[in-house]
C-alpha cells in the first residue's frame, strides 16, 4: 500500500512539473500565452491531489488545513487558467498579471507541499 500512495504522489509531483515547465516554456519564449499542456498539468495534480488526500494505507494523521490550503490554491489556478485562455481566445494575449500569478501559485504550492511539515 506505501508503494501505491509513493506512486500517486510521483504522478501527482508530475502534474505540477507539467504545468510549472509549461508555464517557464511560455515566459522564455515570449508569447506569455495560456496553453492546453497547462491545463493537462493541472488536471493531472489535482486528480492525484484528491487521491492522496484520501486517509487510505497510512499510520498518521493527515494535515488538513494544509490539505485545504493546497486545494483553494489549486482551485485559483484553475480559475486563472480558465480566465486566461478566455482571454487569450478573445484579445489574442493574456494579462501579464493574470500569467504571473499562475506561475507564483504554482510555485507557491509545490513550496507547500515539500516545506509544510
Amino acid at each position: 500500500m506505501e508503494f501505491l500512495r509513493h506512486l500517486v504522489l510521483l504522478i501527482h509531483l508530475i502534474g505540477f512539473a507539467v504545468l510549472f515547465g509549461a508555464w517557464v516554456v511560455e515566459l522564455f519564449n515570449g508569447k506569455r500565452g495560456i496553453t492546453r499542456v497547462m491545463h493537462w498539468g493541472l488536471a493531472i495534480a489535482g486528480v492525484a491531489g484528491l487521491v492522496l488526500a484520501a486517509p487510505w494505507g497510512i499510520e498518521y494523521d493527515l494535515n488538513y488545513v494544509k490539505i485545504g490550503t493546497k486545494l483553494v490554491i489549486l482551485l485559483a489556478i484553475g480559475a486563472l487558467l480558465g480566465i486566461g485562455a478566455g482571454r487569450q481566445r478573445r484579445n489574442g494575449s493574456v494579462p501579464p498579471a493574470i500569467f504571473w500569478l499562475i506561475g507564483v501559485l504554482t510555485l507557491a504550492n509545490a513550496a507547500i507541499a515539500v516545506l509544510w511539515r
